[in-house]
């Protein structure tokens, strides 16, 4: 395919989000892989711009998805108005913002107006209002693609956890535990690692809930009503699937490294060794949604927002990630169209031999 549209949220106006996004496209090699285009305003791009140091960043302003420049970074106003910018502040007006850019960036993506969306990061708290009463990014993105489930997985290389409950309190983790969540989990892993990842067969690991995966019933009894007649289901649709395993112990041994993707219950039992493993270089990527958003792993940032000392090394592989995936997604729904494609070359062989030997 041509280079693909990325469209990019701007996130919170007083985060790092546009400071991370104009020092990644300050490297203007990327512009050879993709036609990015923020949803912003020029005002706001023009105020971060000043405080990053050693940006070599330029733009061109549109206001139409049909005269994008494919030679440089485009900007699509979202909004003309002069709006107050106070870095590392946690403001109703910076929340206001950020989600209208989300919600222009997803409307273009539902209408494939762009390829994939990679968004910066936004608060959970100062974007609520009575139009918007989601949590986050993943929530809000399953209401507005209609689908039933989804996956919020972080990615780092072939190091993947996917998570069964989100951001929901921990005294509601249990309750949230059922066999057919992990159920729709697994599959929505299972399908996203061939379709997304290339990876044809894939490994996925689940861990347990309790600590020692309930130590055969003694700490708990989920893994033994819940987990385990899951993953007896996940394998009965052909799917590799291994577990549960107490979470503790298989990243202490590096057991992630055996499988494509790790499954965990909860928010912090994959979220804190996924941190502490990728080394800053994670991405978050949701699966299951038919079109391809990707961010960074991290949060506003409100303590060093406008000091330039953002570091967009995971900025950076959110917007290749999300190039892939769409090159990878385009491979695999033309190998699907095209099943002749995926015959081994010698195989081919063998049956044009036979072919002329019949004639």
């Amino acid at each position: 395919m041509a280079k693909p549209i990325i469209g990019i949220s701007c996130g919170d106006l007083n985060g790092i989000g546009l400071e991370l996004i104009i020092k990644t496209f300050s490297d203007h090699r990327i512009l050879e892989h993709c036609i990015p285009l923020i949803f912003a305003s020029n005002k706001v791009i023009n105020f971060y711009k000043k405080s990053v140091t050693e940006a070599n960043f330029n733009y061109a302003a549109t206001k139409e998805y049909d005269h994008l420049n494919n030679k440089q970074v485009n900007v699509f106003s979202c909004w003309e108005e002069e709006v107050s910018i106070n870095p590392g502040q946690l403001t109703d007006v910076a929340g206001k913002y950020a989600v209208l850019s989300l919600q222009t960036a997803v409307a273009a993506l539902k209408q494939k107006l762009i390829h994939g969306l990679v968004t910066a990061p936004i608060h959970k708290k100062n974007i609520q209002s009575a139009e918007f009463s989601f949590p986050g990014h993943t929530p809000y993105l399953k209401k507005m693609f209609e689908v039933n489930d989804v996956v919020m997985m972080m990615c780092a290389d072939n190091f993947r956890v996917a998570l069964v409950t989100e951001h929901i309190p921990v005294s509601e983790i249990a309750k949230n535990i059922t066999k057919e969540t992990i159920v729709s989990k697994l599959n929505i892993v299972h399908k996203s690692l061939q379709r997304d990842f290339g990876i044809d067969k894939p490994r996925i690991a689940v861990l347990g809930l309790n600590p020692h995966a309930g130590d055969e019933g003694l700490i708990g009894k989920e893994e033994e009503t819940i987990i385990q007649p899951a993953i007896r289901d996940a394998k009965n649709s052909n799917m590799i699937v291994v577990g549960p395993y107490s979470a503790d112990a298989f990243f202490a041994r590096r057991q992630h490294e055996k499988f494509d993707a790790v499954l965990a219950m909860y928010h912090d039992q994959g979220l804190i060794p996924f941190k502490a493993l990728a080394r800053g270089e994670g991405i978050n990527y949701t699966a299951g949604l038919p079109g391809v958003r990707t961010s960074p792993d991290h949060g506003v940032a409100f303590d060093i927002a406008g000091k330039d000392k953002a570091d967009p090394s995971s900025f950076l592989s959110a917007i290749f990630e999300c190039i892939d995936i769409i090159q990878r997604r385009e491979a695999f729904d033309e190998n699907r169209a095209n099943p002749i494609k995926k015959i081994d070359p010698a195989v081919f062989a063998r049956m044009e031999d036979e072919e002329i030997r019949e004639n």
